[in-house]
């Protein structure tokens, strides 16, 4: 038996390449899916089937993609108007040599819900490894909240019903292998461990040891962003599309051609570091650092629009339009040759951002009313803030700008300076002149001993 992980990292997406003999599937693979072709190659197996445990909403799944490295049969959960592969019943059964992987409908976290029991016929009948997408993840379970609040009750039931009469009756030995982990958006508080087991989520896992209706009402009040590119995902992940033929390769730009690329309605994406933003950048640029693009790309960047990259480094590029790719940002034009030292090294005009650090914030605040922005997530604010900060997620900035003044000074403070510089980036582009980024967040004014509000 053959099993490795993938981890596409940012989006905490894992996928699944498993073989016995010379056959071989994949489950919830990536768009970027060379990998998978590569690694059968060299364990010297075809890959014949593609498994999917749902429609799934945060990336760009890469069956038809694989289909065209692989020729591998597509399968999914019934229930959706799919328009490419085949539905599976509940109970259907698959051989890969002395493997057979059985597809066991779980709904909850989506209707079409599935989970694929694998077991090592060689040895036993006993469940050995569970694929269980995004119903049961290590030390969470998923999300009920996306197709709208009238199923999220009766999805929520469903979750329940799911973990303790399907995946927990499969032993407490069976290793689980769930699609995500830690900093997903697919659940709450997923463990930073990859690995579990049925019997260490069955005692360690806090919303397996709830009652049904506790763990219903947690479902029901509980709170997470829900980026506006899921339903992009949602549309693509079902419906055919042209498979992509490689990655996109954007053309190097020297400073003319790109600011002529501006002028002709690209959107520049500076994916450097804050302070490195801060000192120069194009003007209208979105500040989006480059580990942050999986989780914020999809709140900021437009699908309509072609992207223009600034990197600290250009051996980052290619690993930038991975990073797009698999949330489907396919038209990545061109990036600056020379970076932003170029730019400025031919006279082009630049723009900068105001710094400050916590200990000039704490001044400015003594002397005169500062509107403190906090854009992080609503966990991240819930768990540590400042006393006064007015909380806005940078996703949901633009629908509450009235809130933001622009008569008084606005410090964008978030934990170290990532999201801050994002949302300072958004705020200088809608008008806003007098921005600063509060370099060191909220981490570094409690470090400072200065008086935050902890949960």
């Amino acid at each position: 038996m053959f099993l490795e992980r993938i981890v596409s990292e940012g989006l905490a997406h894992f996928s699944y390449l498993v073989g016995s003999g010379a056959k071989a599937f994949v489950v919830d693979p990536r768009r970027d899916c060379q990998v998978y072709a590569d690694l059968a190659k060299r364990e010297g197996m075809r890959i014949t089937h593609i498994f999917e445990t749902h429609r799934n909403e945060d990336y760009a799944i890469g069956s038809q993609d694989l289909v065209q490295l692989t020729g591998a049969k597509v399968l999914h959960g019934p229930g959706l108007d799919w328009e490419y592969g085949e539905e599976l019943a509940d109970g259907q059964r698959y051989r890969f040599g002395g493997l057979e992987l059985e597809a066991v409908h779980t709904p909850g976290h989506t209707y079409e819900s599935m989970s694929y029991v694998l077991r090592d016929t060689s040895a036993g009948s006993e469940p050995v490894l569970a694929f269980t997408g995004d119903t049961l993840f290590v030390g969470d379970v998923g999300r009920t909240d996306l197709p709208g609040p009238e199923h999220r009750r009766k999805l929520s039931e469903l979750l329940y019903d799911s973990l303790h009469k399907r995946l927990l009756t499969l032993g407490d030995g069976c290793i689980i292998a769930p699609a995500h982990g830690a900093g997903s958006v697919c659940g709450g508080d997923i463990a930073d461990r990859a690995t579990s087991t049925i019997g260490l989520e069955r005692t360690q896992n806090p919303l397996i040891r709830l009652s049904k209706e506790d763990f219903v009402e947690r479902k029901m009040r509980e709170i997470l962003e829900r980026p506006p590119y899921f339903s992009q995902m949602e549309i693509m992940n079902q419906r055919r599309h042209l498979p992509l033929s490689g990655l996109p390769v954007p053309q190097p730009l020297v400073p003319g051609e790109f600011a002529e690329a501006i002028g002709s309605g690209a959107v520049v994406v500076d994916t450097r570091l804050p302070h490195s933003y801060a000192g120069a950048h194009t003007k209208g640029s979105s500040s989006i650092w480059i580990d942050g693009l999986p989780a914020y790309a999809g709140w900021l960047l437009p699908y309509d629009r072609p992207l223009l990259l600034v990197v600290e480094d250009e051996q980052q590029v290619e690993r930038v339009v991975r990073m797009l790719v698999r949330i489907g940002y396919d038209n990545v034009q061109g990036y600056l040759r020379g970076g932003m030292v170029q730019w400025y090294r031919e006279g082009l005009p630049y723009e900068s951002t105001k710094t400050m650090d916590v200990h000039e914030l704490k001044a400015l605040m003594s002397r005169e009313e500062v509107f403190v922005l906090d854009p992080r997530p609503h966990h991240e604010w819930a768990e540590l803030h400042l006393e006064g900060a007015k909380h806005i997620f940078v996703g949901d900035m633009e629908k509450h700008l009235e809130e933001i003044p622009k008569d008084r000074p606005v410090a964008s403070m978030c934990s170290v300076g990532f999201r801050g510089s994002m949302a300072a980036a958004l705020l200088r582009e809608r008008g806003y002149d007098n921005v600063a980024v509060v370099i060191g967040g909220v981490n570094a004014w409690k470090a400072a001993g200065y008086p935050v509000i902890e949960q």
